[in-house]
Order: C-alpha cells, then sequence, then structure tokens
C-alpha cells in the first residue's frame, strides 16, 4: 500500500494525472459523471455539460473543449461525429440555454440531446429526442445496417406528479437515430419489462452485447437479461431478485465470454456509506451471475470492496467495466469515496481484489462516478475532482495492454480476442 499526496493506492497502480474541472463547468452542482472514449479522445459528461480531452499522452491529458449545456446527468456516448447526453429533469426546452422547468410552466422537456463532435474543439448541438420519464442513462446498440443506431433509453419512475412520467412506466424507449440525418432521431417503440403486469418502474442502466444478441437491464427492483436480435423489440428472458441484499440495481457487465453477468447494487442511492462494518459485504456490492448455455441466470457470488471507509464517506459500487485479459474475467469499476477497484471474478464464487486507488475524505457527495479501462489505461471521472489517469502493471492485467480499442461506449460491449 501506497500514498501519494492525498490519495492511497495498492503498489501496482500509479496515479499518473489529474485533470481538474474548469469553467463553465466548475460550479458548485457541476458534477463529473459517466466517460466515452473515441480515438485519442476521453468525453467526459458532466451536470453543466460535457468535456472533450487529448488523451494521446495519457500521463499528460489537455483539454480540447468544455462545452455548457446543464441537464442532470449527461450521461455520455459518442458514435462516428455524434455525441449523446442524457438528461432526466424537466427543463424548459432541449436547448443548451434552457432553464429548469418549474411548476406551473407546463410540462417541460427531458431526454436525449444530440451533438455534432467533427469539430471536437467546437462540438455543436443538432437535435434531442424527448423521451418518457427523462432519460437516467442510455446505451447505444448498432442496428442492422451501418446508417442507424439505438438508443435503450432507461429512466426511473413513475413520477405521479409529472405528467410526463406516468404509473405504472413498465418500459425503457427505443430511440432510432439515422447517423446522416440525426435531426430525425425519434422514439420508435417501448419495450414492456414485464407482461404480467403489476411491475412499477422502469432501469437505471442497460448493458448491451450485441455480438450475443444479449442485454442485460438493471431495473431498479431486479435484474433483466433480454433477447434483442429484434433491435426495435427486445424481449425478456428471464427475471432475478435478491430481496434480501439488493436494493437498487444499478448496472451490468458481462464477461467476454458472455457466461457471466455483473450486476450492481447502489444501496443508499450513491450518497450512503455502505463501505463499513455496520453493511453486510452482500449489500452496496456486486453480485456474480453465471449465464448457462439455455441463457438462465444463476446466482454465484458476491463482491465488495475490501477497505472499511470512513462514516462521512459515500462508498457503493457504482459504473465499471472489462479490462480486455484474454482467459480471465477482470473488471475495473468505480465505488464513489472507495475510489476504483480492480477485481478478477474467474472464480464467480470467491471474487477478489487486484488493486486499488483512492483518495481521502471528503464531507461532501464525492468520489469516482465511473472507472474505465482504454487503451492500457485506467480513467477515473471524479465528481469533484475532475479525470484522474491511472496505470496498473500486475502479472493477471498486463495482458490487456497489447489490446486497442477504436471506441468504447462501456454499455455497449464487444468483445475482444480469446
Amino acid at each position: 500500500m501506497r500514498t501519494t499526496g492525498d490519495a492511497l493506492h495498492s503498489a501496482n497502480i500509479t496515479h499518473l494525472a489529474n485533470v481538474p474541472p474548469g469553467a463553465p463547468l466548475n460550479g458548485p452542482q457541476s458534477w463529473g459523471t459517466d466517460l466515452a472514449f473515441q480515438g485519442d479522445n476521453a468525453f467526459v459528461g458532466n451536470f453543466d455539460g460535457f468535456t472533450v480531452l487529448d488523451i494521446s499522452n495519457p500521463a499528460k491529458p489537455s483539454v480540447v473543449s468544455r462545452v455548457l449545456c446543464p441537464g442532470e446527468q449527461n450521461d455520455v456516448s459518442v458514435s462516428g461525429n455524434l455525441l449523446f447526453l442524457s438528461v432526466d429533469t424537466p427543463r424548459g426546452g432541449p436547448e443548451c440555454g434552457s432553464v429548469p422547468r418549474e411548476e406551473g410552466q407546463g410540462t417541460g422537456w427531458e431526454g436525449i440531446r444530440i451533438f455534432d463532435i467533427t469539430d471536437k474543439a467546437h462540438p455543436t448541438f443538432v437535435s434531442a429526442v424527448g423521451t418518457e420519464c427523462g432519460s437516467h442513462t442510455h446505451t447505444l446498440v448498432p442496428g442492422r445496417d451501418k446508417g442507424t443506431l439505438y438508443l435503450y433509453v432507461s429512466s426511473a419512475g413513475p413520477v405521479p406528479e409529472e405528467p410526463t412520467c406516468p404509473a405504472p412506466h413498465d418500459n425503457f424507449s427505443v430511440v432510432e437515430v439515422p447517423t446522416e440525418n440525426p435531426a430525425a432521431a425519434r422514439v420508435v417503440s417501448r419495450p414492456v419489462l414485464s407482461a404480467e403486469g403489476g411491475r412499477e418502474g422502469g432501469c437505471h442502466d442497460i448493458t448491451v452485447y450485441p455480438e450475443k444478441e444479449l442485454a442485460a437491464a438493471a431495473c431498479f427492483g431486479d435484474g433483466i437479461l433480454l433477447d434483442i436480435s429484434d433491435r426495435v423489440n427486445p424481449t425478456v428472458i428471464q427475471h432475478v431478485r435478491d430481496e434480501e441484499n439488493f436494493s437498487i440495481w444499478h448496472s451490468a457487465t458481462f464477461n467476454n465470454a458472455a457466461t457471466k453477468v455483473v450486476f450492481s447494487d447502489e444501496l443508499g442511492g450513491g450518497m450512503s456509506a455502505t463501505c463499513d462494518s455496520g453493511t453486510p459485504r452482500t449489500q452496496g456490492a456486486d453480485a456474480v451471475y453465471d449465464l448457462g448455455e439455455d441463457r438462465r441466470l444463476t446466482l454465484r457470488g458476491y463482491f465488495k470492496i475490501p477497505r472499511e471507509q470512513e462514516p462521512e464517506e459515500n462508498c457503493v459500487a457504482h459504473n465499471g467495466a472489462l479490462l480486455p485479459v484474454p482467459g480471465r474475467d477482470i473488471m475495473v469499476q468505480s465505488w464513489y469515496q472507495g475510489g476504483v477497484s480492480v477485481w478478477d471474478f474467474t472464480d464467480a464464487a470467491s471474487p477478489k481484489e487486484i488493486g486499488f486507488f483512492e483518495r481521502g475524505p471528503v464531507d461532501a457527495a464525492a468520489g469516482s462516478w465511473s472507472a474505465y479501462y482504454y487503451n492500457g489505461h485506467i480513467y477515473s471521472s471524479d465528481i469533484t475532482r475532475g479525470l484522474d489517469v491511472l496505470r496498473i502493471d500486475d502479472p493477471l492485467t498486463d495482458p490487456a495492454k497489447k489490446v486497442r480499442m477504436k471506441v468504447l461506449n462501456a454499455q455497449s460491449q464487444v468483445s475482444y480476442q480469446e
């Protein structure tokens, strides 16, 4: 275990760089959120907009542009010359200059914003698509032809006082985007998540694995396995529940072979201190499921970071993704003030941490929102401190350094060579 400045980390992790928040994305509510990557660029979401960074030298990342476009929570993804943002709070309109809707000012707008990033120094707003209950997160899904993209839009609800989020909201929205004419993007379906009825609420996050025609949806009260062979009309294969341990099903990750799925539990909504001795090791944690050839999920084990955090540190399982290590199942994951953890779930019943990076306590909501591995480095979007760049050097993870990717949207999985 070593210390660097205000950070504590395992001996196999090196903290290479930090890009702190900067104007106009450095206000009191300018929280850093999700990440996407394309070529030599990283795209960092922020409650007040997004930042484009040049990461051609990961040890010295530089800001290309900062775009002011407020809209909680501005989770981001990229494809070609298009960038997409999720907006999950009613505003006066879809434009960046719109203000939050106030009571008595109509229904408001929330959903997906679309930008042209051909010139990354000057991204331009193209259009927007309103979606039922807004867009807490979204997932890119390639269409059958190269000219079409789909977005699976996840949102909470229902919200009785909001006319745009009626009960039961047991669905998610599918947005079709013609890539040559993104202004024509529109909602084409709202797949229902429970044919039996009686279920209320949408999904927090959906991860797709198009090569396997599968998606795993974390839908607050349950985990759902979906068949996405029909991109517009996905169908439910299985629901799984863990009422004793899981509170808020937050996100999902397939292993490379699609023989396992990791679901995470955001106990306390991300604001609570659950990495303490008073919270069971199976709560606010990850659950590892086997995915059989019959496409059925079976619970095998749990993982939670082994370091106890201070009472004021919000800490719970959050966004992560695989390291491309052939023959092993390894992922990196954010834990808010619990920092960044790299862990191995090759043995689903007995997962183990390989390395970690975390900072000292902050008496406020803080810490790593998303942590992903991209072309040899780990990138962590910290809520208040900006972008951290880490390197892990370990015999278990070193094979990942050989894998090069052209794009990474963590919730849109692609296979790597075994």
